[in-house]
């Protein structure tokens, strides 16, 4: 009787455990692949807005010292247009995670402007006389003025996604463009001058692959001459004490190319 009894145990305990094998293992779920940075990549967009003179340099040619920063070409106000190219890249796995809000870049864009001022009114010619005890001066209309026909930039970028969509961030670098003059006798000269531009904005991602901003930008660019008539007196476009500076603010619309790799699943 023990032995059918012992029997008996031996088969439930074996019929017990063949049971258990066959039961499916109790895993961890696995996790979902990390989203890729939402930031990341390359763009390309338009942008329009307006721009105005920031001239802060003494108006007189002739007194130039390293205090009032060189002669201002006054652009006067206006629209400009343009378009701009550029790539982020949304940092990532550094110092545990703190650091993945902040996106880093470079930008570069081409404007055009209307900005422009006219600074005509009645001057007098020497009429009789002779160099330099002129007895007599005749009136003539005087045509002067200065415009920014175009200009741009090369930019880097730092910001931080205040929120996934949403980044705040500031921008600065190299500036060049074309300064146009018109010289008291009506003479036009013009010239592509060089310097640097500082600024920063916001910029939304409404949509997958979309994003619009506003920004704010102040420039400077001056002539590289720096030995004009021996004095450096800023009265050409080319000295290096002829500046032109301006502020723009400016919206625009950016199209994100979602040509990243796709992020890499561990395996489990």
């Amino acid at each position: 009787m023990k032995k059918i009894l012992l029997s008996a145990i031996s088969l439930a305990v074996l019929s017990g455990s063949a049971l258990a094998a066959d039961l499916p293992s109790r895993k961890a779920p696995v996790a979902p692949p990390p989203p890729a940075p939402l930031w990341t990549g390359f763009y390309a967009g338009l942008n329009l807005g307006g721009g105005w003179s920031g001239g802060n340099g003494n108006a007189n040619a002739y007194n130039l010292g390293g205090a009032n920063g060189g002669i201002t070409n006054n652009v006067g106000g206006g629209v400009i247009g343009g378009v701009q190219v550029g790539y982020n890249y949304q940092l990532k796995n550094l110092a545990g995670g703190a650091l993945s809000a902040v996106v880093i870049g470079a930008e570069a864009d081409f404007q055009g402007t209307s900005m422009s001022s006219s600074a005509n009114g009645i001057g007098l010619l020497p009429a009789a006389g002779t160099w330099p005890n002129y007895t007599g001066y005749a009136p003539y209309w005087r045509n002067g003025g200065a415009s920014l026909p175009w200009y741009g930039t090369v930019r880097g970028r730092i910001g931080y996604s205040v929120m996934p969509t949403l980044l705040v961030y500031g921008t600065g670098g190299f500036a060049y463009g074309d300064t146009a003059r018109t010289t008291g006798y009506g003479q036009s000269v013009s010239a592509t001058q060089t310097g640097w531009t500082a600024g920063g904005g916001v910029e939304w991602m409404f949509m997958p692959n979309w994003s619009t901003k506003v920004e704010y930008l102040y420039t400077d660019i001056s002539g590289g001459n720096s030995n004009s008539y021996g004095w450096n007196v800023g009265t050409s476009l080319n000295n290096v004490n002829n500046h032109t500076r301006w502020n723009t603010v400016r919206a625009g619309v950016n199209y994100h190319f979602n040509w990243a790799a796709a992020p890499v699943v561990a395996a489990f």
